[in-house]
């Protein structure tokens, strides 16, 4: 199975942060990640909160690490896992989201972590997980078809069946129930892997954080300057509000995070500047904001192949 190194999970993903936050700020004249770091009084962790926004590409967006500890695993942790109630401790993870300014550049989301539960007189229980997803307001298939090469070239080398499993895990997670819609056109979602042992399962946590980059990089330098007005600014927050409907209603992270006592600001990062919310708004029939609307249901992007 290999022997648990949580310093070595913790020094990758501070690595990986950095490496994420110079990618992207090639793509961005204006503004810069700002570093909060943070630390929770009586031993319960930390982390560092990058914020970058009112940008040229980004309007908004927040890359953190963070190494929370507790003495017992909060209720979105232990609702699929009842067996880890009562268990100390301990979640490292990087994770991010990006809202660029201009509509045509879609909303991206990632996030890698490892959490390891112990107690007394019992094995360590431990496990990976995280993924990618894209959130487009004016998609364009050549974009979410190399969104999803990107993602399945991260998995190849852990067996044939590993990107459509996590596919589809991802299609069913980022789904609006009360919508009917998924938040966007998916990636890879993954949770509670450890069937691999800790060095395969590991190696494959760093693939996944290591395409994201290339993964998304591509996209936002074709539509970062593409020209928009006030109606596509318009669509873009009120699709933002079904973004923030799911992080707040759905989303296990935010719920963990909250639960566990962690820094709200760091949490709620997520959320976009700028959203709305009409009653019963619908964008006009047979307009090029109604075909975002094609795209939000899981479909084999790849069938072209």
């Amino acid at each position: 199975m290999g022997e648990i190194d949580l310093g070595r999970v913790k020094s990758y993903l501070l690595t990986l942060q950095d490496e994420i936050c110079s990618s992207l700020e090639t793509l961005e004249p204006l503004a810069h990640f700002q570093e909060d770091r943070w630390d929770y009084d009586r031993g319960r962790g930390g982390g560092r909160t990058r914020v970058i926004a009112d940008g040229e590409t980004f309007e908004k967006g927040g890359v953190n690490f963070s190494h929370v500890l507790g003495s017992q695993l909060p209720a979105a942790a232990t609702a699929h896992r009842p067996e880890l109630a009562g268990r100390r401790f301990q979640a490292v993870g990087v994770s991010l989201v990006l809202h660029p300014r201009n509509p045509y550049a879609p909303t991206s989301h990632a996030n890698v972590r490892f959490f390891l539960a112990e107690k007394e007189g019992a094995e360590p229980v431990w496990w990976f997980g995280g993924g990618f997803d894209l959130t487009p307001y004016y998609p364009f298939l050549e974009d979410v078809v190399h969104w999803h090469q990107t993602a399945r070239k991260a998995c190849e080398p852990f067996g044939s069946d590993v990107y459509p499993r996590f596919k589809q895990w991802c299609d069913d997670y980022f789904f609006l129930k009360h919508r009917a819609e998924t938040r966007g056109v998916g990636g890879l979602f993954f949770d509670d892997l450890n069937e691999w042992g800790f060095e395969q399962s590991f190696e494959f946590m760093r693939s996944v954080g290591d395409h994201y980059i290339p993964a998304y990089l591509p996209i936002l330098e074709k539509r970062k300057d593409l020209p928009f007005g006030e109606r596509e600014r318009d669509f873009q927050a009120h699709r933002r509000g079904r973004y923030v409907e799911f992080n707040l209603i759905y989303d296990r992270g935010t719920l963990f995070g909250l639960q566990s006592g962690g820094r709200t600001e760091s949490i709620l990062m997520s959320l976009p500047p700028i959203a709305k919310w009409g009653y019963d708004w619908k964008p006009r029939k047979n307009s090029p904001e109604a075909e975002l609307y094609q795209y939000l249901r899981p479909r084999n992007w790849l069938g072209q192949d």
